[in-house]
């Protein structure tokens, strides 16, 4: 089981269509549920892919937890003399558990994110619902907090 959905997690980034641009790849941290590393790859300048390697440690469904998003990013909803895109999208969740079986699941993704402005580095909050398909059906929630550092490519 845990082959078959990692190549249907790595199908879905191969098969993303990618630009001839330049575009930043973010590494960071992302802290809460769950808490680990970040990565962010801009495809286009409203449209990037996400990843999450990171460990949850809350209740009785601790675990390893890696999860991809593709996500759309509104630039001009928040007025501000910072930009602050708010962003929403789709992914899936893959999640190891110490206690009970594994579980994959389907995730909403929404979130705000600030850029600072003299330093290649964003600072983001995000909300994601998940819907767990197997083993068994039920719904999560991941709330985070995190930072990444941005690579010219």
């Amino acid at each position: 089981m845990r082959v078959i959905i990692s190549i249907f997690l790595l199908s879905l980034f191969f098969n993303l269509p990618v630009e001839a641009q330049k575009s930043d790849l973010g590494i960071g941290v992302i802290f809460g549920e769950p808490t680990g590393i970040s990565a962010k790859y801009w495809i286009t300048e409203s449209n990037a892919v996400d990843f999450a390697l990171a460990y949850s440690f809350v209740g009785v469904r601790t675990g390893l937890s890696l999860h991809a998003d593709y996500l759309y990013h509104i630039n001009d909803l928040i007025k501000s003399e910072y930009n602050i895109p708010f962003y929403y999208g789709f992914g899936v969740r893959l999640r190891t558990n110490n206690h009970h079986s594994d579980s994959f699941g389907v995730r909403g993704v929404a979130g705000l994110l600030l850029f600072l402005k003299d330093y290649p580095i964003d600072v983001f909050i995000e909300a994601a619902p998940i819907f767990n398909l197997f083993p068994e059906t039920y719904l999560n929630l991941d709330l985070a907090i995190g930072a990444r550092y941005y690579f010219q490519l």
